[in-house]
């Protein structure tokens, strides 16, 4: 680790640890999305109401006083609009319609009563419309073919003329139309995005399900396996080296396999092997001193099933073991052309508690394998019920007549294709 900082230091690049590295979903400063045009957008459109203005100055507006009252109240009313409709607790309600509506009575007296450069005041009317929430959709449209066709009669009749009084109600319209468009695709963005970022959490918590999940059944099966080697080797010692010699072994082989599938879970890329379940099904209840009865007829299984029962076999495995005190366990997998049945029966105690699972107390405890506590239905058995129902399939698990316990799992053959890959996986 010291010599590979080194070298990334000599060759110009720092040594980041892994809380330094971006992450995949970070963004350069020239990468960040656009939030859309606020308040401050629609300010410098009030110099179209300079015309008015210079007329004010000039005295060529028939009473001064009176006009710039209106332009006055006019640019208030512009600007409650806007600031209404861009803040986060006005925009909701009828403040803004309100506003407008005083807005629209201003524009129309104004314009009438000093005509000219003041019917420029409409498509201003119109923009504001088009930041008004409540308005959106068909009533803006409607409100706004009114607003345009009133202006463009309006303006014709106060002597504008055939093209004055069509621009003034293209214009109208037209901007009424294009704000309101382009603030309705804005927030459909940030819709988008915090839809986004909502599915990035679900799979993030999706991941932590499948890690947790994969730990649970991998080291509470692994520290069972190891804790039942270890009494072994513990009682062959005194009388038998070379026996206890190869449990000892057996353990460092079943530590290695565990680092190797701890990795491959945390990678994601596990996939459960039956076979490969089966046969340490064997050897854990053989060393357990459990005799093992495994018996298996029908067609091949696909991967993703197989894998399922496989998750099955080793968590029944590990319950056999830490709580049965049984002295049989029989394995039985029966597949046809549609289901596949997998069946594990011991002759043991059966469980009389509702605790934490096989794995949970194999992970917490160093208990003998004939220790009478032991779950009906603990963490382990209630996440294989979760796999197998996403397959479609069942998982049952109870007493067995007076003695004994059996855990029972059906499955559709084709439930690699009926789950997803990721979901099976786990």
């Amino acid at each position: 680790m010291m010599r590979t900082g080194r070298r990334r230091e000599r060759d110009g690049a720092p040594d980041c640890g892994p809380e330094q590295r971006p992450g995949p979903a970070s963004k350069r400063p020239d990468e960040r999305e656009p939030r859309g045009p606020g308040r401050g957008a629609f300010l410098p459109w009030l110099l179209m109401g300079l015309g008015a203005f210079s007329n004010i100055i000039q005295g060529r507006s028939g009473n001064p006083w009176l006009a710039g009252a209106g332009l006055l109240a006019f640019n208030s009313l512009y600007l409650t609009v806007v600031f209404a409709a861009f803040s986060p607790r006005l925009r909701d309600t009828r403040y803004p319609v309100y506003a407008l509506a005083a807005l629209t009575a201003v524009t129309v007296a104004i314009a009438l009563g000093f005509g000219g450069n003041w019917f420029l005041f409409f498509p201003l009317l119109s923009l504001a419309s088009g930041t008004v929430r409540a308005l959106r959709g068909k009533p803006l449209a409607i409100w706004l073919i009114t607003l345009s066709g009133s202006a463009g009669i309006l303006s014709g009749w106060s002597d504008a003329g055939a093209a004055g009084a069509f621009g003034i109600g293209y214009g109208t319209f037209l901007s009424g139309m294009v704000t309101s468009t382009v603030l309705s695709l804005f927030d459909t963005v940030q819709e988008l995005r915090a839809t986004r970022q909502e599915l990035a959490r679900s799979a993030v918590e999706k991941e932590r399900l499948r890690f947790s999940r994969d730990l649970h059944d991998l080291l509470g099966h692994t520290l069972s396996v190891v804790v039942v080697k270890a009494e072994a080797v513990r009682r062959l010692a005194p009388r038998d080296l070379e026996a206890a010699l190869a449990q000892a072994a057996d353990i460092e082989a079943v530590g290695r396999q565990a680092l190797t599938e701890v990795r491959e879970a945390v990678t994601g890329y596990r996939q459960g092997s039956l076979a490969t379940e089966l046969d340490r099904a064997r050897s854990a209840l053989d060393g357990a001193g459990i005799e093992p009865v495994v018996r298996q007829s029908g067609p091949p299984l696909p991967p993703q099933a197989a894998a399922l029962l496989g998750w099955v076999v080793r968590e029944g495995v590990t319950n056999a073991v830490r709580h049965s005190g049984a002295t049989r366990c029989e394995i039985t997998v029966h597949a046809d052309d549609d289901r596949v049945r997998l069946t594990i029966t011991d002759d043991g105690r059966a469980p009389v508690s509702s605790g934490a699972s096989s794995a949970d107390e194999a992970a917490g405890a160093l208990a003998p394998p004939d220790a009478t506590t032991g779950p009906v239905g603990g963490t382990g058995l209630k996440g294989l019920t979760e796999r197998l129902a996403a397959a479609g399939g069942t998982l049952r698990s109870g007493p067995d007549g007076p003695r004994g316990f059996r855990v029972t799992a059906e499955l559709p053959v084709g439930a690699g294709d009926l789950a997803d890959t990721e979901e099976l996986s786990r």
